[in-house]
């Protein structure tokens, strides 16, 4: 069994759930050669993150599974659809979109507090991210969570990571609250994480993260990201991202299923 039965309801109910030794060392392997290669060339969505003054290096790049094989393989051959169909409770698995963030060692930037379903262009509840590292991860350094947020039934404004906020949207999201000022009234869960480990999450889970202050490790991650039966497109009012409704190959209108070749269905 690749997911406990108390896993999946800890992850029904948190939202956030820790999976240890997902994945192999051979997994491990390809994902950093597709990092290098996604490095030496990037995508159209490669963001610098890092404000200008800051030290270290904070960047990202997503949907660039379809060109780099080490990405595509991963999504279709490792055990991560398996798990998150087994998280979500079953049933059809699509993959969304792989996410690649790393922090070298000495960024001061952190990852704002926020929630992914509002980027989205979709619609439902059964949503899981594998948050998966290529470097240790200690507890200081890690992603945050809010436990039992995606239960909230509140959408949340989309953030910037840095710079402006994006402007207020038609959607109706509420501002983000303050969690820092807040720490106290939430259970906030994070983790020591080894290469093979994950962090698996909810679409609506919130969660942020400090930089990565220690001067000796890269945190270098990439994000698997799946939905289940519930899940259909959506058009949202405003900033999507990534902004799926572009790509030439997107063919989908509000309240279809996802299933297509952006994104492919990976279990039945």
């Amino acid at each position: 069994m690749i997911v406990s039965p108390d896993t999946v309801e800890a992850y029904r109910l948190d939202g956030v759930v820790v999976l240890r030794g997902l994945v192999s060392e051979h997994w491990l392997d390809a994902l950093r050669r597709g990092l290098e290669d996604n490095a030496a060339d990037p995508g159209p969505y490669r963001r610098e993150y890092g404000a200008d003054g800051e030290t270290g290096r904070f960047f990202g790049d997503y949907c660039n599974w379809q060109r780099i094989p080490a990405y595509e393989q991963f999504v279709r051959q490792s055990p991560a659809a398996a798990a998150a169909q087994a998280l979500m409770g079953g049933g059809k698995v699509n993959f969304f979109h792989e996410h690649v963030l790393v922090k070298a060692p000495g960024t001061d930037e952190p990852t704002p507090w926020h929630h992914d379903h509002p980027y989205y262009c979709i619609d439902g509840m059964d949503t899981c991210s594998l948050w998966i590292p290529l470097d240790p991860v200690p507890r200081e350094t890690a992603v945050e969570f809010v436990a039992g947020s995606h239960r909230w039934d509140r959408l949340f404004q989309p953030r910037m990571f840095v710079g402006d906020d994006y402007p207020t949207s038609a959607d109706g999201f509420e501002p983000m609250p303050d969690i820092d000022a807040m720490r106290d009234d939430h259970r906030i869960i994070g983790f020591d994480l080894q290469p093979g480990d994950c962090a698996a999450f909810h679409f609506r889970t919130i969660h942020g993260a400090p930089g990565n202050l220690r001067t000796d490790i890269w945190r270098r991650a990439i994000a698997f990201r799946f939905t289940g039966p519930d899940v259909t497109f959506a058009l949202r009012k405003g900033v999507m991202s990534p902004p799926f409704h572009e790509f030439g190959e997107c063919q989908l209108r509000p309240g279809d299923a996802l299933d297509s070749a952006l994104f492919p269905v990976l279990a039945d």
